[in-house]
């Protein structure tokens, strides 16, 4: 690691990883696991199980914990868990999160905005409201959440849009409350990466050359390289921000 002079010591720490059995989150996890992170997978599929049994492949200690973002009290019960079990709670990277229905706003029933909002923010808001006092008493912490371009705003997008700038806002607000006692809080916006969020979404066609300026989406091993930076101890002065990874601006 480089001489930093405000680098915490490399210890081996405990990742939460929200919507770790796909996608992002999976990756994610899959970082950190490499860096020597103890790995506790939160998820309400059991495909969960099996990156876990990846994560102890390379070393780490995993955990699999089926865990609805949306139950409060399940959200406190993991983070509770996860302390009892390794000891301590070091990091936060939410990835649970869904599109919702792709519709006009007119079409959008409030039963399915809810159901966006619950996944979306709420579930961030418990975790981060759980997992900050162990930060918080240890000293160090670092918690990463997904965001989206969508919430610039898509008519067809609504409630997966509104999550999205409420998430914006949420990082931004904590990134600010707890610095001074090295715990910081960022986001990750990755445009769109290929992952099964994206990909059935469109045809091979138009993944090929989305006309984006880099010319492709990203791998989501791409994006979890941003997050395992925003999570290390590399990481000395970013808190309150969310970081593009759109493989060019916009």
């Amino acid at each position: 690691m480089p001489n930093l002079r405000f680098a915490a010591p490399r210890e081996r720490r405990t990742a939460f990883v929200t919507g770790g059995a796909r996608g992002i989150g999976r990756a994610a996890a899959l970082r950190l696991a490499e860096e020597g992170r103890d790995i506790v997978l939160a998820d309400v599929l059991p495909e969960g199980e099996r990156v876990a049994q990846e994560i102890a492949a390379l070393g780490p200690r995993a955990l699999f914990l089926h865990t609805d973002v949306t139950d409060e009290a399940a959200v406190h019960a993991a983070i509770a868990h996860t302390v009892e079990a390794f000891g301590r709670l070091d990091i936060l990277v939410c990835c649970a999160g869904i599109l919702g229905l792709e519709a006009p706003f007119l079409e959008q029933s409030a039963a399915q905005f809810d159901r966006v909002m619950r996944i979306n923010l709420y579930g961030t808001f418990y975790c981060h409201q759980a997992a900050l006092p162990h930060m918080v008493r240890g000293g160090w912490g670092r918690c990463v959440t997904i965001t989206s371009g969508a919430r610039h705003g898509n008519p067809n997008q609504v409630p997966y849009c509104v999550s999205k700038g409420a998430v914006y806002s949420l990082v931004s607000s904590l990134g600010n409350a707890h610095c001074r006692e090295n715990v910081f809080v960022n986001g990750v916006e990755p445009g769109r990466a290929l992952t099964d969020m994206v990909v059935p979404r469109f045809t091979p066609e138009f993944l090929a050359n989305p006309g984006n300026a880099i010319g492709r989406y990203s791998d989501a091993d791409e994006v979890a390289e941003v997050i395992e930076f925003l999570c290390s101890e590399r990481n000395t002065y970013v808190s309150g921000s969310v970081w593009s990874v759109k493989g060019g601006t916009g």
